[in-house]
C-alpha cells in the first residue's frame, strides 16, 4: 500500500469542523483542535461532557454540527450510523445548511468490511464521503497530540482532512480507499492484544516465582521486550490496578473485527484466534469493563 504522511501536506487547515463524541479520546482531540485556533462545533450524548471543553460551540443535536468535516470519536459503527437520520441527524443538518460533499470521519475502531460498505452507501445515497481514520496511542497520545492516525478513503478527501489530523496526530498516513485505515488498525490491534497478553503472562510468571515486578520490568525495558504497552501500562501490573483504560470488551470487539477481516481475505490467524479465546474467558468471568491489562487476573486465576 502507498502511504502519505501529514508532513507532505501543505494546505491550510479546514475551518468548518465538528466533533461528535467527547469521551476519553474525543475530549483531548477537541482541546488540541481548539488550541490551534480552529472553531469547533461539539456534540455528545451527555451534553455536560461537551460543555466542559472550553471554547467549543455545543450543539443540541447532531444536526447542529453539520459542518464540512465532521469527526466522530465513538465506540463502533452503529453509533455513527445513528447520527445520520431524522430531523436531528447530520443528513438533515447538511441539507438545511446546503453543504456539498461533506466528509464524515470515523475515528473509532470499526470493522474494515462494514465501514467499506457504509462508505459506499453514504456516497451513493447522500453524497457523503466517509474517511475511516482509526487512532492509536491511547488517551496519553491524544492529550499530547501524538496519535498515529491510519486513514482510508478517497485521496482528495484525505488531503482535505490531513492538516486537521496533524493537530492531534504525530503520524498520519493514507493507505487507500475507505476501509483501508481500519484494516491497518486491525493489524495494530493484533500486536497490541498480543503484547498486552504476553506482558501479563510474563508478570504472572514473575509474581508466581516471587520476583519483584518493578525489577523485572526494568530489565524488560532495556531489551527487545520493551514496548509502548510496557511504558504506558506496566505500572498497572505492579499496582494490581486495572480500572479504567481501554476495556477488555473493546479488545474483544477489535478481535472480532480482525477475525472478520481475516476471513474476508481468506486468512487464518492462529494467534489472533487464541487471543480471542482468552479475552472471551476474561469477559465471561465478569472482568469485561476492566482495562485489557486485566487479562493478568484471568491468567493468574
Amino acid at each position: 500500500m502507498t502511504t502519505l504522511t501529514v508532513q507532505q501536506q501543505q494546505p491550510a487547515i479546514h475551518r468548518s469542523v465538528a466533533l461528535l463524541g467527547t469521551g476519553p479520546m474525543g475530549a483531548p482531540i477537541a482541546r488540541n483542535i481548539l488550541a490551534a485556533g480552529v472553531p469547533l462545533a461539539l456534540w455528545n450524548r451527555t451534553p455536560d461532557k461537551a460543555r466542559a471543553i472550553a471554547g467549543g460551540s455545543v450543539a443540541a443535536s447532531p444536526a447542529g454540527t453539520a459542518r464540512d468535516i465532521v469527526l466522530t470519536v465513538l465506540p463502533d459503527l452503529p453509533q455513527v450510523e445513528a447520527l445520520l437520520k431524522g430531523d436531528d441527524g447530520l443528513l438533515a443538518g447538511w441539507q438545511r445548511a446546503g453543504t456539498e460533499q461533506p466528509i464524515l470521519v470515523i475515528h473509532g475502531t470499526v470493522s474494515p468490511v462494514a465501514v467499506a460498505a457504509f462508505g459506499e452507501e453514504c456516497l451513493r445515497n447522500w453524497g457523503v464521503t466517509v474517511v475511516d481514520a482509526p487512532l492509536s496511542g491511547g488517551t496519553i497520545g491524544a492529550e499530547e497530540g501524538r496519535l498515529s492516525i491510519m486513514a482510508g478513503g478517497p485521496r482528495d478527501a484525505f488531503e482535505r482532512c490531513a492538516p486537521l489530523f496533524g493537530l492531534y496526530g504525530a503520524k498520519v498516513a493514507w493507505f487507500g480507499e475507505t476501509g483501508a485505515g481500519s484494516t491497518v488498525k486491525a493489524c495494530n490491534q493484533i500486536v497490541v492484544a498480543a503484547t498486552v497478553t504476553a506482558l501479563a503472562e510474563a508478570m504472572a510468571l514473575a509474581d508466581a516465582s516471587g520476583l519483584d515486578l518493578a525489577d523485572v520490568q526494568s530489565v524488560l525495558a532495556g531489551g527487545l521486550a520493551n514496548s509502548e504497552v510496557l511504558a504506558q501500562k506496566g505500572q498497572r501490573f505492579i499496582d494490581q490496578d486495572f480500572d479504567g483504560g481501554g476495556s477488555a470488551k473493546n479488545q474483544l470487539k477489535d478481535l472480532n473485527f480482525i477475525a472478520e477481516a481475516a476471513a474476508n481475505s481468506g486468512l487464518k490467524l492462529p494467534l489472533a484466534g487464541c487471543l480471542h479465546s482468552v479475552f472471551e474467558e476474561m469477559i465471561a468471568a465478569g472482568d469485561g469493563d476492566l482495562d485489557h491489562t486485566g487479562i493478568y487476573r484471568t491468567i493468574r486465576n
